[in-house]
C-alpha cells in the first residue's frame, strides 16, 4: 500500500531536481549568450588582480587570457552537461523510473556541487584568494548553489517507504 511519503517524496525529488536543472541551464545559457560578463569575472579571479597582492600568493595567478578563456569555456561546458543530466533525471522522475532517476539525478547534482564547491569555493575562493576581492567575490553565490544542490541530493536519497523499487 502506498503511503503519503511514498507518493510525495518522488514528487518532491522531481520538482527539486527540475529546479536545479532549470537553474544550471539558465546559468549556462546566460554564460553563452552574455559571454563577456562572466568572462571578465573568471579573468579577474584567475589573474588575482583585485586581491591583496601578497607576494606569497601572487605566483598562483593565471594571467594568460588564453588559459583564462579556456577555463571559462570548460566551466560553461560543465554547466551545460550538468543541466542536460539533470533534465534527464527530472524526466526519469516524472516517468516514475525511480532507481534510474535517483542515479542520474545524483550524477547531475554532484556535477553542480563539484563545480560550485571544488571549483568556485575551493579553487576560486582559496587557491585564487577570491575572498580577498571586493569586486569579484562569488563565494556567497557559490555557497548558496552548493547548499541548494546538497539539500536536493539529500531529498533524492531519502527512502520512499517502498521496498525494492525505490532503491
Amino acid at each position: 500500500m502506498a503511503t503519503p511519503t511514498s507518493r510525495t517524496l518522488p514528487l518532491t525529488a522531481t520538482l527539486l531536481t527540475g529546479t536545479v536543472a532549470l537553474y544550471i541551464a539558465l546559468v549556462a545559457f546566460g554564460n553563452i549568450t552574455d559571454f563577456g560578463t562572466n568572462q571578465q569575472f573568471v579573468r579577474h579571479v584567475l589573474a588575482m588582480d583585485t586581491t591583496f597582492k601578497d607576494d606569497d600568493l601572487m605566483w598562483r595567478a593565471v594571467t594568460s587570457k588564453g588559459l583564462q578563456d579556456a577555463a571559462y569555456i570548460a566551466i560553461i561546458a560543465w554547466e551545460a552537461i550538468a543541466a542536460l543530466v539533470l533534465v534527464y533525471g527530472t524526466w526519469l522522475w516524472a516517468r516514475r523510473d525511480h532507481p534510474r532517476a535517483r542515479r542520474i539525478s545524483t550524477y547531475g547534482l554532484l556535477m553542480v556541487m563539484l563545480l560550485f564547491g571544488a571549483g568556485f569555493i575551493a579553487i576560486g575562493g582559496e587557491w585564487f584568494s577570491m575572498w580577498q576581492s571586493q569586486d569579484w567575490n562569488g563565494l556567497e553565490a557559490a555557497t548558496r548553489v552548493f547548499l541548494l544542490s546538497g539539500v536536493v541530493l539529500l531529498v533524492v536519497h531519502l527512502p520512499f517507504g517502498q521496498t525494492g523499487s525505490a532503491a
